[in-house]
């Protein structure tokens, strides 16, 4: 791959950024990145019948870097400028290595339905994370939305767990805030790069980290290969490390950091949902009440000027 330069021009498909999408398709796109989000904790709860925690963040990621440097040899893209290359580690740091690993960690001694509490408090983190790094100023109409909007989330998911809290939860907390400033610099690299990129080249990065992080883990952890463990594995390295991020860094950019984000509040119900069909849950009789409440709150933010 060739050094980018601005005294150069390459193919089009290989250097141009994105323009200006339809506020409507943007939304769409990232309620495609919720949805594959919002199977990342039970395809990790499947994965991690075969695969220890360490090998399974590991390869997912090696797996998601192999598809995403393909993409980019393919297209022959040049390598991203070197002021893009700093704020490409913070999301390699925050979505491809911390919160994956500081997940997987959790959901060892968590159900899924307590580790949704990380994401009914996602949005409302990564709008501040957008506040302090880009400079946005939503309306009070918008935060107060949001805050109703994240208590709502919060309170099922606490509810759903037993209200009790467990040594998972300091992997929860601190995946939301490394998962929120990841998103937030994804978002911001998405205006002036194709969202694709942006997580590609976050993946590439991390490599020369997780190649022998994953030959290590596989080395030393118990590696059992059911349908169940393969076809998590597979889903957390395409569905939700690569595709999934590559619509939601889209979709981001076109709506905007804030409101985008608000679109995770209906995240946690969705797994909630996922996890019954799944992995044989039981939902209480609180779900729909809440699914109403959030509802709510995602057509208020994104009616919201800010």
């Amino acid at each position: 791959m060739r050094a980018h330069s601005s005294a150069t021009t390459t193919s089009p498909i290989a250097v141009a950024t994105p323009g200006p999408e339809r506020p409507g398709f943007g939304t769409l796109q990232a309620a495609l990145g919720v949805v594959a989000f919002s199977l990342t904790f039970p395809a990790t709860a499947w994965g991690l019948e075969g695969f220890g925690p360490w090998s399974l963040v590991a390869v997912r990621s090696v797996l998601a870097a192999v598809i995403a440097g393909g993409c980019l040899l393919a297209l022959r893209v040049p390598l991203p400028a070197r002021r893009h290359r700093a704020g490409l580690a913070v999301v390699g740091a925050g979505v491809v290595l911390g919160f994956p690993l500081l997940t997987t960690l959790a959901l060892e001694t968590s159900t899924t339905a307590h580790a949704a509490v990380v994401v009914g408090l996602l949005p409302l983190t990564t709008a501040l994370f957008s506040a302090l790094r880009v400079g946005t100023r939503p309306s009070r109409t918008f935060w107060t939305a949001a805050l109703v909007g994240a208590a709502a989330v919060l309170a099922f998911t606490v509810q759903q767990s037993g209200g009790a809290l467990t040594t998972a939860d300091l992997y929860l907390f601190a995946a939301l805030l490394v998962c929120a400033a990841g998103y937030t610099e994804g978002g911001r690299l998405a205006r002036v790069m194709p969202g694709w990129q942006v997580i590609g080249w976050a993946l590439v990065l991390c490599l020369p980290l997780t190649v022998p992080v994953a030959a290590f883990a596989l080395a030393r952890e118990p590696v059992q290969l059911t349908a169940h463990s393969v076809t998590g594995l597979l889903w957390v390295a395409a569905g939700s490390q690569f595709a999934g991020l590559v619509v939601w860094y889209r979709g981001m950019a076109a709506i905007g950091i804030p409101k985008a984000s608000q679109l995770q509040l209906a995240q946690p119900l969705l797994t909630l949902v996922w996890s019954v069909l799944l992995l044989g849950e039981h939902l209480t009789v609180a779900a729909p009440l809440t699914a109403a409440a959030v509802l709510v709150c995602i057509a208020v933010t994104q009616r919201s000027r800010g």
